[in-house]
């Protein structure tokens, strides 16, 4: 059976690892050892659009990770994972890394601590987690993966065969740049316009009728991102403004996690997700003004935690 890490294991790293452990010998890596502890004692449930509880090896120790690891999967947030690709230095010598992080970027920061052959990987599904032993499954939308360094369309394949296998969604990609960039675009205006003001993803942002709707801003700030995309010879996997619109209509009050974020007063994914496209904005010397303006009001916003 193949062995597979997950490091991390929050609602995404959990969804991932308990539905993996259906089809694979799974071992979770967690920042705490009492995290570790109950997963091993306790399992890890599922609730939601799943019900089961997973078995599976769990370790706050990266020298504890099993030595014939075919596949890590790095689970955490764009805020963490500088230390935990840290953390992994040395370890996980036989496996394929993917990452799954928003933005861009991410795949460059793993890099830096490793050899390993390289996926990436971004996720559209959801979950909430309701302790170290319990993650509900929100939205069961896909994984999209693709090869990044050292690896091929069919190792993408197979990952997402295997992620399939276990219950979840997943698609290959050749070159997963056009989703990784619909998936930008649609983030950096969905999250920062749900940090800023406060609304979950509903219906709100999908109105364009009158003139004080926000659903022209979110519009204006998609074009922006799609003119970016243009300029970085992206053609688009599928259109922000459509994603969108579907996402407002399936009829859940989704709260994005820039909005979570920043009303727990903790630390965002502004600058792998609005930040990189603003700097890409730079770079391709293309103008978005709305999208700077919400990239630096999600700043302000965290710096006036401290205030």
């Amino acid at each position: 059976m193949t062995s597979v890490v997950v490091a991390g294991a929050g609602s995404i790293g959990s969804l991932l690892a308990a539905h993996l452990a259906q089809v694979a010998d799974v071992t979770v890596l967690t920042r705490r050892e009492e995290h570790a502890v109950a997963l091993r004692e306790r399992g890890l449930r599922v609730s939601g659009r799943g019900d089961f509880i997973a078995q599976l090896g769990a370790t706050a120790d990266p020298a504890a990770l099993p030595d014939d690891a075919e596949l890590a999967v790095i689970a955490c947030k764009s805020t963490d994972l500088e230390p935990l690709a840290a953390r992994l230095e040395g370890a996980l010598a036989g496996a394929t890394v993917m990452t799954i992080q928003n933005g861009l970027g991410a795949e460059e920061i793993v890099a830096a601590h490793g050899d390993w052959p390289l996926l990436s990987a971004v996720t559209f599904m959801s979950g909430t987690r309701h302790g170290d032993a319990h993650v509900e499954y929100v939205l069961d939308t896909a994984t999209w993966i693709g090869p990044y360094r050292g690896t091929t369309e069919d190792d993408a394949r197979r990952v997402a065969e295997l992620i399939e296998a276990g219950g979840l969604k997943a698609q290959a990609f050749p070159d997963l740049r056009p989703a990784q960039w619909s998936k930008l675009v649609f983030n950096a205006t969905v999250n920062g316009v749900a940090a800023l003001t406060g609304l979950p993803h509903d219906f709100h942002f999908a109105q364009t009728d009158q003139l004080s709707d926000l659903g022209r801003l979110v519009c204006d700030l998609v074009d922006e991102g799609k003119a970016v995309a243009a300029a970085a010879g992206v053609e688009l996997h599928d259109d922000p403004w459509e994603m969108n619109v579907l996402a407002t209509q399936r009829g859940h009050r989704h709260f994005p996690s820039m909005l979570e974020d920043v009303e727990a007063q903790r630390p965002t994914e502004v600058e792998l997700i609005n930040g990189a496209l603003v700097r890409e904005a730079e770079r391709h010397g293309v103008s978005v003004p709305l999208q700077t303006a919400v990239y630096r009001l999600v700043k302000a916003r965290e710096a006036s935690y401290s205030e």
